[in-house]
């Protein structure tokens, strides 16, 4: 099956021509919703914040202005009632600041769509037609797309005249061959149910590999990666001249590496053998394998602190989770190295990819013979900035580089809807 051509809907010259240079971003969760807005003439940003608890009395709203020479967070606590009130109560924060959602230097508003299947292969303005598409991938995505969607009505209800524009995880890796992307069942049953290998943290592996190449001074189209997402949720992809040619999540985010709640890789035999000797029913099974596995579920904590910090102290348990999270590391930077065939850098990114230094070192010993090797002095240093942590003889770079979904989203609704970075 072939990627279709996504509608990426072309604009009115007069909105193509417009001075406006903000883009707020939305990524809308079922019970919460996080926001940045950012002036793209230099990627700046103006706000963040973040409504959680949406729909409880203990509702609360964190907001942190980032204009006017200093950051002074500001919070809210009480009920919200629903996504509606979240942003009504976001706009009047930002109104507070002189940034309201009224100003006509806001562009657009970018919003992070978790599941875009086949369809959608770069970011999109919103139509009603979009709307429907990603409403029909709610079974496959039924955690996620939802909630995105609550996030874009409310957001059309306030600002009907403004362009949204819909940026999807799963887009850049639709460049991945059908060898990689194919489960290998029944082909019927799988178009009919839309069963595939999707992948998932898009935007985070198109930033991270095009920065990598910026890092290492060379051309995207030149250079070959290996990405390691590795926060809460973890994913990793092979990058090949800037498309992805592989990546470790499927179907849905639990494929793949051990994660802080998921178990990733799995004996599907493990579902029915649950079934037929615990009497579990599916949605036990579900919140067994996304919610109470991975890190969480072999040693009771997801926390890599957490977990180093109970290594130190001689927790056996603790030791084990984090050989079992490292050894599920290896395999797939060995595998995606098979891939690729030639690699340029092996790249760590998210919370635990740009803090955890034993994650990277212990993640990359014994790989010499590949080329990989970790300077220990480079690897403790800590810093906001991409860098290397291999030493200038290594044949193959090992990086960190900061992910940042955010300004992704930001660059590529503004440049949809028609206006020139600077």
């Amino acid at each position: 099956m072939t990627a279709h051509p996504s509608p990426t809907t072309a604009l009115p010259d007069e909105l193509r021509s417009a001075p406006a240079s903000r883009v707020l971003v939305l990524n809308s969760g079922s019970s919460s919703v996080k926001y940045q807005l950012l002036d793209m003439r230099d990627g700046s940003r103006l706000a963040v914040g973040l409504v959680e608890r949406i729909g409880e009395e203990t509702s609360r709203l964190v907001h942190t202005p980032l204009t006017g020479g200093g950051a002074e967070k500001r919070e809210r606590t009480g009920p919200i009632a629903d996504h509606d009130a979240a942003l009504k109560a976001v706009a009047e924060e930002l109104t507070q600041d002189g940034l309201g959602l009224d100003s006509p230097e806001l562009a657009a508003i970018g919003h992070r769509v978790v599941h875009g299947g086949l369809r959608f292969t770069a970011p999109t303005v919103i139509t009603d037609e979009v709307l429907a598409e990603i409403e029909r991938l709610v079974p496959v995505a039924p955690l996620h797309n939802p909630a995105n969607l609550t996030g874009i009505r409310t957001a059309q209800a306030l600002r009907p005249d403004l362009p949204q524009v819909a940026v999807f995880d799963t887009a850049f890796h639709t460049t991945m061959p059908e060898h990689a992307a194919r489960y290998a069942i029944d082909v019927e049953t799988a178009d009919a149910h839309r069963i595939r290998r999707y992948g998932f943290h898009g935007t985070s592996h198109a930033y991270v590999s095009r920065r990598t190449a910026e890092l290492l001074g060379r051309p995207l189209a030149e250079v070959n990666v290996i990405v390691l997402h590795l926060g809460n949720g973890a994913s990793a992809s092979a990058v090949a001249g800037g498309r992805c040619v592989d990546t470790s999540m499927g179907l849905t985010p639990l494929e793949g590496l051990v994660m802080g709640t998921r178990s990733g890789d799995i004996d599907p035999a493990v579902t029915f053998h649950l079934k037929r000797v615990a009497g579990m029913d599916e949605d036990e099974v579900d919140v067994l394998l996304n919610k109470k596995s991975g890190l969480v579920g072999l040693c009771g904590d997801n926390d890599m602190r957490e977990i180093r910090r109970r290594i130190e102290e001689g927790d056996e348990r603790a030791r084990l989770a984090f050989d079992i999270y490292i050894h599920r590391l290896k395999k797939y930077i060995g595998a995606y190295y098979a891939v690729l065939g030639r690699v340029d850098a092996v790249v760590f990114t998210a919370g635990v990819g740009e803090n955890a230094a034993p994650v990277r070192e212990a993640a990359i010993a014994g790989m010499e013979e590949l080329g990989l090797v970790v300077d220990a002095d480079l690897n403790a240093v800590r810093s906001d900035e991409p860098r290397f942590v291999s030493p200038d003889h290594a044949r193959v770079a090992v990086a960190v580089v900061p992910t940042d979904e955010e300004l992704e989203i930001a660059q590529q609704t503004f440049a949809l809807v028609g206006n020139a970075l600077s």
